[in-house]
């Protein structure tokens, strides 16, 4: 069966490199390989989600800066539909350069935010949620996703949050999450400690939280009951991007599977994902 899916999210130009060594300080390094592609965690699951033979929807702002062509040629190849909620902006797009390497699978990422690129609740179509079976929200657009909650809790289509790491305005949104999916990373105010992160969630009347660990177990919380579900053991080649792709693959399982039963599904496409060089090369291997 094939879904639609709405990713509330940041769009950017991803740069990535993949080198053998970390780069130090007033050094040069010569990459083995480099790539460009659209990025952003919902933009990255909205792929991620096109895989099973879905329908990904974003909404988010491009406008018309030349290097929107790059991004707007990648996601074409995986017919994800943008709706562009400003598309006569002429800034820049956030670009993220990256440094994978290649013996550790690490990462070192600079970019820029959504700071400069937040939609408003007026200029969310109003048929916006016609069809649609799933919403991720990663956190960027928080006045935007306002909006869309509103309407998905009338026809009560399932709302999914990316947790990756915590952003102002979050509190807004939680009340209202079907779904916390959220990185070892993710700590709201005054948390410091895994469980003071589920606490939080869960005053919030979220009981269905999980928290992926890299390569240790993903922890889960349903009804209050703490359960642990192990990754595979791989040769990770590059990591970046994993967490997004979890977030899309568990977007397909979740129509389909009990959670534990997505979680653990999603958790095979993020490791498959981390044995390729970027973020596309698992899709066609």
């Amino acid at each position: 069966m094939s879904y639609l899916g709405l990713f509330v999210c940041l769009t950017s130009l991803d740069c990535i490199y993949i080198s053998d060594r970390s780069i130090q300080a007033n050094q040069m390094i010569v990459a083995k390989d480099y790539l460009t592609a659209a990025g952003g965690p919902a933009t990255n699951a909205a792929v991620a989600f096109s895989y099973f033979g879905n329908r990904g929807k974003l909404l988010t702002v491009l406008g018309q800066h030349d290097l929107n062509h790059l991004i707007r040629s990648d996601l074409a190849n995986y017919e994800i539909e943008i709706v562009d909620l400003i598309p006569q902006q002429l800034i820049s797009p956030s670009v993220y350069s990256i440094i994978v390497n290649q013996n550790t699978a690490e990462r070192s990422i600079i970019s820029l935010n959504a700071l400069k690129s937040q939609g408003k609740q007026s200029q969310v179509p109003q048929n916006i949620l016609e069809e649609i079976d799933i919403v991720l929200i990663d956190g960027h657009q928080i006045d935007v996703s306002l909006a869309i909650i509103e309407i998905a809790k009338k026809k009560q289509i399932p709302l999914v949050m990316d947790g990756g790491s915590w952003k102002p305005g979050l509190e807004k949104i939680l009340p209202d999450i079907d779904y916390a999916i959220c990185s070892a990373n993710f700590y709201p105010p005054n948390c410091r400690t895994t469980q003071e992160v589920i606490d939080f969630l869960q005053n919030q009347g979220i009981d269905r939280i999980a928290i992926t660990q890299g390569q240790q177990p993903i922890l889960y919380c349903k009804a209050g009951k703490i359960n642990f579900i192990p990754v595979p053991a791989i040769k990770a080649i590059d990591t970046l991007g994993a967490g997004d792709i979890f977030h899309g693959a568990f977007c397909n399982y979740i129509l389909e599977e009990d959670f534990a039963t997505a979680l653990d599904s999603a958790a095979q496409i993020a490791s498959k994902s981390c044995q390729y060089f970027g973020t596309r090369k698992w899709l066609t291997v």
